[in-house]
């Protein structure tokens, strides 16, 4: 009963809960179960380039830092002392410069390659991709084809089955330690790393290598497709990279519809049908199991695979190839022939993505080409702005931190000006180790009275003994009053 004076309330009905069936008879569910995706084998082009890939890219990351440059690994990241060596070069904290070049260059690069041909990286050189194809090989080899896995996986547990799970963990583990191992040696000398990791040495060298290993176990073998459908922002944004003259795999439905199997001899066009036969084997061989058919979706990582199991059943049925293929939207739309595409590719977006990236590497290599290889910081000492000396000078003491961006030691001369009398009253010349950073002392001094008090801006002057090497840095030089 409500109280008296009281107007009725509105009930409002609750919706129905996921399990429960909607007013139109309709199952909604806010989160959908994984199934497990069973990607069958299959050979052609893109499998082979998919796989060319994968050598080439794991060749360059596991050898690389195994090679020598001198004394030193070719490529190390060394975060300790501060110091990157690549190849012949040492870069400082102070060359931070060119890894924001690099950044800008990836970008730029990922941006160009999308525009033209839509997710190249992510399905032929994304180190999820990567990973994830060589333990679905192994997978493949220790467990079977796509057919015999489905078996396994769904049958009791016998020793067969308790062997083969047991073997393929085995080799899946050796692999991601080692990648794991490999990655830290980009950052810790990896001689020196297999020798505290054989010691039971190093608690954060072991931490990284178990991290990384852990982070290539998990993604490669057991999440796959899920980084690259939920985990991955390029799968979310790279729509609007694209444009209809984008190179993407598409399905044509004029040529494949209406869908249905038959046989192979008869005149399937007077029955309707078209060249699509329904065998769905473009979705078994799909890496992140969708359907090309419905049309490009976000998961595509354009690996190419369905294409070529696609023109495998063409060949098969002696129909013509390319039900699915790389085309654009313009051109599957307006029929237009492969060269009629390639000449859409230089259009405006590309060329300028084109210019801008051409104009950075120039500019990024002539930087490199002219750089010098000395950096000089200058740091007052402020435990003694200024003080008067025997000999009637005022002197001021810095701190300059010379950094050796050479493979051997160096000499380097200082001297200082912008003052009248000025002069460098300690030690002149001083000698830097190959690629090493040293803080020395600097007293400069004035004869009394020759300046006038306040601030007066000075140069110091560093420069190699025997080399072209010359840096200047500015200070000031403080007389009291």
């Amino acid at each position: 009963m409500k109280p008296p004076g009281e107007p009725a309330r509105k009930v409002i009905p609750i919706a129905p809960v996921a399990s429960e069936p909607s007013a139109q008879g309709e199952i909604i569910s806010l989160y959908e179960a994984q199934k497990k995706i069973y990607p069958r084998s299959i050979s052609g082009l893109f499998a082979r380039w998919r796989w060319g890939m994968v050598l080439l890219t794991q060749i360059v990351f596991y050898c690389l830092p195994w090679f020598e440059w001198g004394q030193r690994q070719m490529v190390l990241f060394d975060l300790g002392a501060r110091r990157f060596y690549i190849f012949g070069l040492v870069l400082y904290p102070q060359d931070f410069i060119y890894l924001t070049g690099l950044l800008i260059i990836s970008a730029l690069s990922l941006f160009l390659f999308t525009a033209v041909a839509g997710r190249l990286w992510c399905g032929f050189a994304c180190p999820q991709t990567v990973y994830t194809e060589m333990f679905m090989w192994i997978e493949h080899k220790i467990e079977g084809d796509r057919s015999a896995r489905l078996r396994l996986d769904n049958g009791p547990w016998t020793f067969e089955k308790i062997r083969k799970k047991f073997f393929k963990q085995v080799v899946w583990i050796a692999v991601a330690l080692w990648t794991g191992f490999t990655f830290v040696g980009y950052f810790v000398p990896i001689r020196e790393l297999g020798s505290e990791l054989l010691a039971l040495q190093g608690g954060w060298q072991i931490f990284w290598v178990l991290f990384y290993g852990f982070a290539t176990y998990g993604n490669a073998g057991y999440m796959r497709e899920q980084v690259c459908k939920y985990m991955c922002p390029y799968a979310r944004f790279q729509s609007a990279m694209f444009d209809k003259d984008t190179l993407i795999v598409t399905y044509d439905p004029e040529r494949g519809e209406q869908r249905g199997p038959r046989k192979k001899n008869i005149d399937y066009k007077a029955q309707g049908l078209g060249d699509c036969i329904d065998c769905s084997l473009c979705v078994q061989v799909c890496p992140v199991g969708i359907d090309i058919r419905k049309g490009l979706q976000y998961e595509c990582i354009g690996c190419g695979l369905c294409v070529d199991a696609c023109n495998t059943v063409m060949d098969k049925m002696q129909y013509p190839r390319g039900l699915i293929r790389y085309s654009t939207q313009n051109g599957v739309a307006q029929r237009w022939t492969q060269s009629q595409m390639l000449r859409r590719v230089l259009r405006p977006r590309v060329l300028i993505y084109s210019a801008v990236l051409l104009a950075l590497c120039v500019a990024m290599l002539a930087s490199l080409v002219v750089r010098t290889p000395l950096k000089v910081d200058v740091v007052r000492d402020r435990a003694a702005l200024s003080r008067i000396v025997a000999g009637g000078k005022l002197e001021n003491i810095y701190r300059l931190q010379i950094m050796n961006a050479t493979e051997g030691e160096q000499r380097y001369r200082i001297s200082a000006r912008g003052l009248e009398g000025l002069e460098v009253s300690s030690d002149a010349e001083v000698d830097i180790g190959a690629a090493e950073s040293r803080w020395v002392a600097v007293r400069l001094q004035i004869p009394y009275g020759s300046a006038s008090p306040g601030s007066h801006a000075v140069q110091f002057d560093v420069q190699a003994v025997g080399a072209a090497a010359h840096v200047s840095e500015k200070s000031v030089f403080l007389v009291p009053r």
